[in-house]
């Protein structure tokens, strides 16, 4: 398979080890690329709802191929989230092309890029972290329903529905809060004299130039592999914006499938091994 060569790759909120992750098309589109910096933007593995009974075939799959990357001089960064937050206390280590980070800031011909998760503008993880897990766990059980419904759709010949978008579009509240967030990190992003800021978190992919009157700054989201399943790549000086284009409605055949004994030595090895440093 001949891959695109890409400067630069962000992707975020994977939620590896969820029943919402769409690990198999994340796996194919990683095959398709060749990156030079490979920019894992947090909740790559979910910690919070990791489950010793679920890791399929294909999650392990995204794993391996990110330490890959790693292994054949991309460099991968990964940044920390709320959902691995675990990570942070290897924050700053690397071993090999591959480094923990809970910020980062680039150079992209001669720009400055602004780059990290996001959570530390949501109240509810800062101060109400079982709220926050406790929403996190209904919305990936409202995704694995989702799934199943646009599954009976596409055999009804019907088109397939987000409930999880129709919620966040119905609730003044949940737009109110993306509202918020962009507005807060472009502030930020613009006071700092940054030209990009980059983040994820709140599963919305864009990319809009955003101005006050102080100057302006460019904002981007990386989205999710969830429900958007999309990444930003950076190449000859230009921002796109990919998306997965396959059929997104449909239900893996192993999606229920248990992890092997394999898959849970390896990602208890990445999470809990005290000798990354």
């Amino acid at each position: 398979m001949k891959k695109r060569p890409v400067e630069l790759v962000v992707i975020s909120d994977v939620h590896l080890g969820t029943y919402g992750c769409h690990a198999r098309e994340l796996y194919h589109y990683l095959q398709t690329i060749k990156p030079k910096t490979l920019v894992l933007n947090g909740d790559i593995v979910d910690i919070w709802q990791f489950r010793k009974s679920y890791f399929p075939k294909f999650h392990l799959k995204v794993v391996k191929k990110l330490i890959d990357f790693a292994s054949k001089g991309t460099e991968v960064i990964y940044i920390t989230g709320n959902h691995d937050e675990m990570l942070r206390k290897f924050s700053d280590s690397n071993i090999g092309y591959f480094s923990i980070v809970d910020k980062l800031v680039m150079d992209l011909d001669g720009k400055k890029a602004w780059i990290f998760h996001g959570d530390v503008f949501d109240a509810s993880v800062n101060h109400a972290k079982w709220v926050a897990k406790l929403g996190g766990l209904g919305y990936d059980y409202l995704i694995l329903i989702n799934r199943f419904v646009n599954w009976c759709l596409k055999k009804m010949g019907k088109e397939p529905y987000s409930f999880s978008k129709k919620i966040k579009a119905s609730v003044k509240k949940a737009v109110k809060h993306i509202s918020d967030f962009e507005l807060t990190a472009t502030d930020l992003a613009i006071e700092k004299q940054y030209d990009y800021v980059i983040c994820g978190h709140i599963h919305e992919p864009k990319i809009i130039r955003k101005m006050n009157k102080n100057g302006s700054t460019m904002y981007l989201n990386s989205g999710d592999w969830v429900e958007n399943l999309t990444a930003l790549e950076y190449n000859k000086k230009r921002w796109k914006l990919y998306r997965y284009a396959e059929d997104q409605s449909q239900i893996d055949e192993d999606y229920f499938e248990m992890e092997t004994k394999l898959g849970q030595q390896l990602v208890a090895s990445l999470i809990f091994s005290k000798n990354v440093r």
